[in-house]
């Protein structure tokens, strides 16, 4: 079946082909919910609503860009709205004096496994972790992201270094 097959069964809300796209893509989906959310309910119920979103507006797809890419950014906004209704966002250390040489030098040579990298992520403030998947992860410039979070760009690249940074030392204190 082709991608435009699926698609037009997914609008005529076939609960084949939604078990079908839930079981194809919700492991990848719950596991961008998670980098935004600490708690596994959270992220359960940021999945859930944003595959709701995904199954009741999906004729508002265009075929630009791709159905992974699509679904991707609206369960990235359920975890947004959801992260800022039971905690609002702090960014810490705006003002701190940055090593911006540093920070773009970051990089782990060690392995590390999903769990690994999602207890290191748990650990930064929401702020940092917020900017850190948003940039690093999911691939947004940090317009984008200073738009999607109300923040200026110049906060937004300072999370990014701060997070950098605070990952960096907890990586040390690891042993990485």
């Amino acid at each position: 079946m082709t991608e435009a097959q699926f698609l037009q069964r997914l609008a005529a809300q076939d609960p084949a082909a939604q078990k079908q796209l839930y079981d194809r893509y919700s492991p990848l989906l719950f596991a961008v919910c998670r980098r935004y959310l600490r708690s596994r309910e959270d992220a359960e119920e940021a999945l859930v609503s944003g595959l709701y979103k995904v199954f009741s507006q999906i004729e508002s797809f265009s075929g630009a860009g791709s159905f992974e890419g699509w679904m991707r950014r609206i369960v990235v906004n359920e975890a947004l709205m959801m992260l800022r209704k039971s905690q609002p966002l702090v960014f810490p250390g705006d003002d701190a004096k940055l090593n911006y040489e540093q920070a773009d030098s970051f990089s782990v040579e060690a392995e590390l496994s999903a769990r690994e990298i999602l207890e290191l992520l748990d650990q930064l403030p929401n702020g940092y972790r917020t900017v850190f998947n948003l940039y690093v992860l999911e691939g947004f410039k940090h317009q984008e992201i200073a738009d999607m979070l109300g923040i200026s760009i110049n906060t937004s690249k300072s999370q990014l270094i701060l997070a950098k940074e605070k990952l960096r030392n907890l990586l040390k204190a690891k042993g990485y």
